[in-house]
């Protein structure tokens, strides 16, 4: 039998052993860690080739003509089609009543001038107190202006083309009662019209003014109308406007330009016709992207930068951008982008250079759209 000093000696001594083979592990193998982030592939704005676009024909000036009293239309001197010039008569109300309302308001005018020069004459002396010299005063203002106003409105009476042109339409017939500010006439000039049609949301961000040489995309963009009876000519236009607000409908945005009336052919508005643009003088320019304003971060200078993948290595990079106007969710990029590349649209604070990532499934990189419901 073992001896209780034999047994311990033993014991103490393989102690050590079997504690120092338990402390020997097997090297850790050190891994990058790999990060998931959401990404965007940088896509051309759809501004290259030639685009066909419907569009419609309207009158460069318009009014609707109205009178400014109510009455009875005594005459209309015009018909539709009829070209007038600036300050023409075109229509008149039957004067009778107003003419009644003048030659009163005249009678007490002249009741109360006649009083208020005596009262002038009289105050001087002391003859009349001032209290009643202020009364007579008011007595005489107040008629001089009830007098004004029924002489206007008689003028009212008489209707007048505020500009030449053409009536378009007559929407009354002689004889009627009509109410002030009721539609009488249409009234367009046609020597210059306005050629109006729709663009989608992709073009509009890709024609933006160049800032570096202060031009107009639109002077870049050869654009011209043709009508489907007149298909061998192309009629130049000039731009004049484009809306800011898309429609709430199509989510497109009305862009006007003006072309001259032919003296050939007859353009009047109400009309179609087909706009050609051709872009390809406009490709030369800077191209502008839209991407999300997470893309963007800035360095340690606070200069704008987005973090591209590159495919090969599937490693990020910090890449210098020249940033333009927010629009919406949106921040436009004018320089340090090329169609093809890819960014980090999410997770961008946490990322370093070289730092290895994998694209999240598609599914998961969808934006949630402006009307689409919160979560509870």
């Amino acid at each position: 039998m073992i001896s209780i000093r034999r047994y311990l000696s033993l014991t103490l001594l393989t102690t050590p052993l079997i504690l120092g083979a338990c402390a020997e592990k097997e090297p850790v193998q050190q891994v990058d860690p790999v990060r998931p982030v959401k990404t965007m592939l940088i896509e051309a704005p759809e501004t290259g080739g030639i685009r066909n676009f419907p569009a419609r024909i309207d009158a460069n000036r318009k009014a609707e003509l109205a009178f400014r009293v109510p009455g009875k239309v005594q005459e209309l001197l015009v018909k539709e089609g009829d070209q007038v010039t600036e300050d023409q008569e075109v229509a008149m109300l039957d004067p009778t009543d107003f003419q009644i309302v003048v030659n009163d308001r005249q009678a007490t005018f002249s009741a109360a001038n006649n009083n208020y020069k005596r009262a002038k004459g009289l105050i001087d002396d002391g003859f009349i107190s001032k209290m009643d010299y202020d009364r007579l005063e008011a007595e005489f203002r107040n008629a001089r202006a009830a007098l004004a106003t029924a002489r206007q409105d008689l003028a009212y009476t008489s209707l007048k083309a505020p500009f030449a042109g053409s009536i378009a339409k007559r929407h009354i017939q002689r004889f009627e009662e009509v109410q002030a500010k009721q539609p009488v006439l249409s009234l367009q000039n046609v020597q210059l019209l306005e050629v109006k049609f729709d663009i989608p949301e992709s073009i509009v961000r890709g024609i933006r003014a160049s800032e570096e040489e202060n031009e107009k995309a639109s002077d870049f963009i050869n654009m011209f109308a043709t009508f489907e009876d007149l298909p061998d000519r192309k009629l130049p236009m000039s731009f004049k406007e484009v809306a800011t607000k898309a429609d709430p409908k199509t989510q497109t945005f009305e862009v006007t330009y003006t072309i001259e009336q032919l003296t050939d052919a007859t353009i009047l508005p109400g009309m179609t016709a087909t706009v050609t643009a051709d872009f390809s003088a406009f490709e030369a320019q800077n191209v502008v992207f839209a991407v999300p304003v997470s893309a963007v971060v800035g360095d340690y200078k606070l200069d704008p930068r987005v973090w591209a993948v590159d495919k090969q290595s599937m490693e990020v990079k910090p890449q210098p951008v020249k940033v333009g106007r927010m629009l919406g969710d949106r921040i436009e990029v004018l320089d340090g982008l090329e169609p093809g590349s890819r960014i980090v649209t999410a997770g961008t604070p946490f990322l370093v250079d070289g730092m290895k990532v994998t694209l999240m499934p598609e599914l998961e990189q969808a934006e949630p759209r402006p009307d689409d419901p919160k979560p509870e």
